[in-house]
């Protein structure tokens, strides 16, 4: 499957491209030729047309969150007893601008919403569950999982 942008079809090249770039984002063009098995200027070529045709969204740091003395990792599945596109969009808008929500899923089943959260302890997390989470627009019910120990983080996708 393609990116929305995505005109071109991988090769075995692109997709070793896409590995490694996952593996190390700011791995050199140097070091991508390298291991790829091409030269500099073909590689470059390569990784802008990937980056063009929507196979790459960006690049970011992954950062600690021990450094970051965010100890608790929370999934909590939030419903809604009312099911109104007006409100379920400006939920969506609203969790967009709350840091604590790393991520968040529209799904099917008995909740609506599945979010993961971060915060420094458990204090926090229910300070955030009452001020917070529970007063956004729509949400009836919240039902929490707390992460007792993470087993694989993000390890990119697979590039078929």
């Amino acid at each position: 499957m393609k990116g929305e942008n995505a005109v071109t079809e991988l090769d075995r090249i692109d997709r070793a491209m896409l590995v490694a770039l996952q593996q190390d984002g700011r791995m050199p063009v140097a070091k991508l030729a390298e291991r790829v098995g091409l030269s500099e200027t073909p590689c470059a070529r390569r990784l802008k047309r990937l980056e063009s045709d929507g196979y790459i969204d960006g690049y970011r740091a992954i950062l600690s969150r021990k450094a970051l003395e965010l100890g608790v990792v929370a999934f909590a599945q939030v419903r809604f007893s009312v099911h109104d596109r007006a409100l379920s969009d400006r939920f969506e808008r609203e969790i967009q601008g709350i840091e604590r929500i790393v991520s968040c899923h529209n799904i099917s089943g008995t909740a609506d919403y599945l979010l993961q959260i971060v915060a420094r302890d458990l204090d926090e997390y229910g300070v955030f569950m009452r001020d917070v989470l529970r007063t956004l627009p729509g949400v009836t019910a919240v039902e929490s999982m707390l992460s007792l120990r993470e087993l694989k983080r993000d390890s990119g996708l697979p590039v078929p």
